[in-house]
């Protein structure tokens, strides 16, 4: 999987970087058909953001996270996306089933 990471109001470190890496990457084995996220990590007035945006299954998934500590927001959206991925796997599975209609 193809991790793309920006910077926004924030310097991207090779720690930062390593981090991104080594968590997003369990999704990744958990997600085989994801080709590529984007990460952005923006900083507001005290606190830090990241967004993570990616396309699983012909659908957007995106999911921000917020903390004092850009780590503790990293391992946050790392929870979040996992969900999300999850739920839109549970939605695609529900649909493959048919319906049987009482006469």
């Amino acid at each position: 999987m193809r991790i793309t990471i920006s910077g926004h109001h924030v310097e991207v470190t090779e720690a930062i970087t390593d981090v991104i890496n080594s968590r997003f990457a369990k999704i990744a084995n958990h997600f085989p058909s994801l080709m590529s996220l984007e990460v952005i990590l923006k900083v507001d007035k005290n606190s830090q953001k990241i967004e993570a945006v990616t396309n699983y299954e012909n659908m957007q998934i995106a999911v921000s996270a917020k903390d004092d500590d850009l780590y503790i927001a990293i391992g946050s959206c790392v929870k979040k996306m996992e969900a999300a991925l999850q739920h839109r796997k549970g939605v695609l599975k529900a649909n493959l089933h048919s319906k049987i209609k009482a006469a």
